[in-house]
């Protein structure tokens, strides 16, 4: 797995050089642009159009716009002195809190770490402090010339870097617009959503859901690409209709949800030794005197 940062976790006096590694990664599939023409894979080139030129990434340098069209230009050895800067430092957990009170709102991506030499000792003591207290920890770090607000957290056996937003950079949802404010739900519709909700709960199991459609255009493009005949269609979805009566719909949603919903047999519970052989003998009693 790629090492994409090294440096040191500390809480307390107690610091842990680690390796960071990405935990999810991007399967979206690219396509790139030709000429229809010729098949050609289109080019994109920096031009100034002030000169009408094109221009070089040499002759390119960094800038903050900070009125309309005023600039403050930034070396690249300023930037790289600043970053530096914050990098040399170790990420420092500066709260411990409880995970739930974060809302997922405020998550962005998540990072592998792994103890780097040295680490070990000190990497297993924090997973372990946070998995028996179930807290997180919530640190700052240097990732890619940004600061990022991150929480620190156990995963399975792994410690994670989860990097969060900062509050200014989520957004008011006062701001959303024709959100309802306090509408009066109907007492018989809202316990028939619930029964619909309670219909469809089932535990989490993330190796279901499938990317439907990165699926069909891998396929479709394998197809393509060894000449084979293909067909784009089938039996169309049928299209939701408009509700016209909020508990006609749920009541309907509700009939389909326990027709689908497969039948799945309860677990049974654990019994000792000593009730298992209780059942053993009275099922024996049963089969003799069926027979």
């Amino acid at each position: 797995m790629h090492t994409m940062w090294k440096g040191t976790i500390s809480f307390g006096l107690v610091n842990i050089p680690v390796k960071m590694h990405a935990a999810t990664e991007n399967k979206d599939i690219k396509l790139r642009q030709l000429h229809k023409k010729c098949k050609t894979p289109i080019k994109y080139e920096k031009t100034c159009p002030n000169c009408e030129e094109e221009v070089k990434n040499e002759d390119i340098v960094k800038a903050y716009e900070y009125a309309s069209n005023k600039f403050v230009v930034l070396d690249d050895e300023e930037l790289e002195a600043l970053k530096k800067e914050q990098e040399d430092k170790a990420v420092e957990i500066i709260d411990f809190v409880q995970l739930e009170e974060i809302d997922p709102i405020y998550f962005e991506k998540s990072y592998y770490l792994s103890p780097n030499e040295g680490g070990t000792k000190a990497y297993a003591l924090l997973r372990e402090a946070l998995t028996d207290t179930g807290k997180i920890g919530i640190a700052k770090m240097m990732i890619r010339s940004k600061e990022q607000l991150a929480i620190i957290r156990v995963y399975k056996d792994a410690i994670v870097v989860e990097t969060i937003h900062y509050p200014d950079e989520v957004r008011a949802v006062g701001d959303v617009p024709n959100v309802p404010s306090q509408e009066s739900v109907n007492a018989k519709e809202l316990d028939t959503a619930k029964l619909l909700i309670d219909q469809l709960t089932t535990e989490f199991e993330p190796e279901k859901y499938k990317d439907d459609y990165r699926t069909a255009l891998m396929e479709f493009i394998e197809a393509k690409k060894n000449n084979e005949e293909i067909e784009i269609g089938g039996e169309p979805k049928s299209k939701p209709d408009n509700v016209v009566n909020l508990m006609d719909a749920l009541q309907e949603s509700l009939n389909r949800a326990k027709s689908e919903k497969p039948k799945t047999t309860k677990p049974k519970k654990k019994t000792t030794t000593k009730k298992k052989a209780t059942t053993t003998k009275t099922g024996a009693k049963k089969k003799k005197a069926t027979s």
